[in-house]
């Protein structure tokens, strides 16, 4: 059970609605992966304008949790501003802070995530922050009252799996709220591995969405987290320098 504030999940896939071929394509993925928390960026949205396209008209949005997320923001005030807008919509309560301080790289900015999620926290949001894999700053958030943090395994929509595992194993040895790993992962082998480690869970979107086959990936990242979360609560066997035979030596007929 993944729990992020007062609302609990079954699943611990976290889903992105962007880049999909068409809605229909969207749809069939969501439901192939179990989720049951979905984040878009508020600034795609229509928000507003009920004549507009809306995305989440697709879905039966009773089965999800909304996570808006403030994907443009470049200063702490841009991204309070977005969440307050996702708020006054009646979205959620949840909210997703990004605020990027790189174009090239689109890693965070770690100065103006903490002041973005010390305001929306004295607002009353549920805030779960993107950040990079710094074990300091994920501290700092957590200690300020985010609900969750969310390191990434590598840029934005890279597909680069995991770069450094080990600081995502010290944010995640350091943890006192649940750890969701964002960002970079490419391939179910990408969630697993992250589950793996120990996170509580994974965001990811392009991994899908960009999928020659959406639908089919969604099912695989379904299983693969589930699979990666199964194998950290079994307990991975120690490795050893030398072989260890599989079956014990005493009475084989050579012997």
């Amino acid at each position: 059970m993944l729990k992020i504030g007062p609302y609990e999940f079954n699943s611990r896939l976290l889903l992105g609605t962007g880049k999909y071929p068409d809605f229909d394509i969207q749809r069939k993925a969501v439901e192939e992966s179990g989720t049951e928390v979905l984040t878009f960026a508020v600034r795609r949205m229509n928000i507003f304008e009920a004549n507009q396209p809306n995305f989440l008209e697709q879905l039966d949005l009773k089965k999800y949790k909304l996570l808006p997320n403030t994907a443009g923001a470049k200063t702490a005030e841009e991204a309070v501003r977005i969440a307050r807008l996702s708020k006054a919509s009646g979205l959620c309560d949840m909210v997703k802070v990004e605020v990027i301080g790189c174009d090239k790289t689109l890693l965070p900015d770690p100065v103006e995530t903490l002041r973005a999620s010390e305001i929306l926290l004295n607002e009353g949001f549920i805030v779960l922050p993107y950040t990079s894999d710094d074990v300091v700053l994920a501290r700092k958030l957590q200690e300020l009252g985010c609900h969750a943090v969310m390191p990434c395994a590598s840029p934005i929509g890279s597909g680069q799996g995991i770069i450094n595992p080990l600081y995502l194993k010290f944010i995640i040895e350091q943890a006192t709220v649940p750890v969701i790993v964002d960002a970079g992962i490419g391939s179910p082998a990408d969630a697993a591995a992250s589950m793996e480690l120990g996170a509580d869970g994974v965001l990811l979107n392009t991994a899908v969405s960009s999928a020659n086959d959406p639908v089919k990936m969604a099912k695989a990242m379904k299983l693969a987290v589930e699979a990666g979360r199964f194998g950290f609560e079994a307990g991975r066997m120690p490795k050893k320098h030398y072989a260890s035979a599989s079956s014990p030596a005493e009475g084989m007929i050579f012997s």
